[in-house]
C-alpha cells in the first residue's frame, strides 16, 4: 500500500489484450505485494452498483439477475483479496478498498470507452468529437475561432460545448463531459492540472449602453460607478472575483449589486436597454461593441488584466481531437501575445 493509503497507487498496467473498449479486455494490476486481475465488464458491474446503491437496482440496470451479479462481485472482491462492498439491507457501502478501486475503475471505464471510439474514427466509422468547456468571454470569441480553424482542417470533426464558471468545468472535467476546460487562472487540484503553455491574458472594463448618462462625465472616476444600479456575476465566480479584486486595490469597496445572474444574455439585455452597468472582459461584448451598443466606460488610469488558461484531468491521456484543438489554441494565443507584446 502506499504512503497515502491508496493500494492501488503506483500499479502498471500490464500489456491488455483484447480490443479497445471491449467489455470483456482483461487487466491485471501489479505491484510488491499483490496481483490484480479483472475486466472491464467486472468494473462496469461495481461501478453500476455504486451508482444505484443496491444489488437488486444495480441488476435491473444491466438487465441481468441479481445471483449473477453477485457472482460477478464475487470474483472481483476475491481477485482483489478483500470486500469492496458492506451489505446492508438497505443497500451497498463502499469498503476502504471499494473507495480506493472507484477513481481508478472510472478511469480505465473510460480510458477504453476513449480508445474505441479514437479507433473506429481512424477506421471511418464515427467522426471525432471535440468536448470542450469554457467560460463566457472566451466562449464569445477566442474558442469559435479556434474551432472554425481546427474544423476548416479536420471537417469531419463534431464539436461539443457546454458554458460555465469554474466548479462548473471542474466538475465536467472529472465527470469526462469535457476534455478541455478554458478560463480564467485557478488554482489546480490533485484531479485537474492547467496547461501553462496555452495561456494568455485580456481585459475587463466597467461597462455601459451608449447612452448612459455617466459618458457625459468627465473625469470619470471608477467610484462613480458605486451609485449606479449593477447587474452582476455571482460572488464565487471569476468576474465577481476580479472586480472585486479591482475595486479593492482601489480602496473602494464593491457596490451594491442590483441584479446577480449567470446569463450572459439577461446581462447584456440589461446592459444595453435598461441603464445598468456590469464588469465584462472585452471578448464578452465584442459584438455589441462593434454594433455601437455596449462598450467600456472611459474610466480614469482602469487597466484590470487578468490571465486565462486551459486546464486537463491530470489522469489519463488527452483524447486526439481535443489536442487539435489545442494545437489551435497555441496558435491563436501565441499570436494575441505577440500582438500585446508589439503595441506595448
Amino acid at each position: 500500500m502506499s504512503e497515502h493509503g491508496d493500494p492501488f497507487q503506483g500499479r502498471h498496467l500490464v500489456s491488455p489484450r483484447g480490443a479497445p473498449g471491449s467489455r470483456f479486455l482483461p487487466l491485471s494490476f501489479s505491484s510488491g505485494f499483490v496481483t490484480l486481475s479483472f475486466n472491464l465488464q467486472q468494473l462496469m458491474m461495481f461501478t453500476t452498483i455504486v451508482s444505484a446503491g443496491s444489488l437488486g437496482r444495480a441488476a435491473t440496470m444491466l438487465n441481468m439477475t441479481q445471483p449473477a451479479l453477485s457472482r460477478s462481485i464475487k470474483r472481483l472482491e476475491e481477485s482483489v483479496g478483500a470486500p469492496l462492498f458492506e451489505r446492508h439491507t438497505k443497500g451497498m457501502q463502499l469498503t476502504a478498498l471499494g473507495e480506493a478501486l472507484m477513481p481508478h475503475a472510472m478511469l480505465l471505464q473510460r480510458e477504453a470507452e476513449q480508445a474505441h471510439e479514437e479507433l473506429n474514427a481512424m477506421r471511418g466509422l464515427a467522426k471525432g468529437v471535440i468536448k470542450v468547456g469554457a467560460v463566457g468571454s472566451i466562449a464569445s470569441l477566442i474558442l469559435p475561432m479556434a474551432i472554425a480553424c481546427v474544423l476548416k482542417k479536420w471537417p469531419n470533426l463534431r464539436v461539443e460545448v457546454i458554458e460555465g464558471v469554474w466548479d462548473r468545468l471542474v466538475e465536467g472535467l472529472l465527470a469526462y463531459e469535457i476534455d478541455l476546460a478554458l478560463c480564467t487562472s485557478g488554482d489546480e487540484t490533485e484531479d485537474v492540472a492547467a496547461l501553462c503553455d496555452c495561456s494568455w491574458t485580456d481585459r475587463s472594463f466597467v461597462v455601459a449602453a451608449l447612452d448612459h448618462p455617466l459618458r457625459a462625465k468627465r473625469g470619470l472616476r471608477l467610484d462613480d460607478t458605486l451609485t449606479q444600479r449593477w447587474a452582476l456575476t455571482p460572488k464565487g465566480t471569476g468576474p465577481y472575483a476580479h472586480m472585486q479584486e479591482t475595486f479593492r486595490a482601489r480602496g473602494l469597496p464593491m457596490p451594491a449589486i442590483a441584479v446577480e445572474t449567470r446569463s450572459v444574455t439577461v446581462l447584456k439585455s440589461l446592459v444595453a436597454r435598461c441603464g445598468f452597468v456590469s464588469w465584462m472582459a472585452e471578448p464578452m461584448y465584442d459584438t455589441e461593441s462593434k454594433a455601437g451598443v455596449i462598450d467600456a466606460l472611459n474610466i480614469e488610469g482602469l487597466d484590470a488584466q487578468r490571465t486565462l488558461t486551459a486546464f486537463r484531468r491530470r489522469r489519463g491521456t488527452l483524447p486526439t481531437p481535443a489536442v487539435k484543438l489545442l494545437d489551435e489554441l497555441r496558435h491563436l494565443t501565441g499570436s494575441l501575445r505577440t500582438e500585446r507584446q508589439s503595441l506595448s
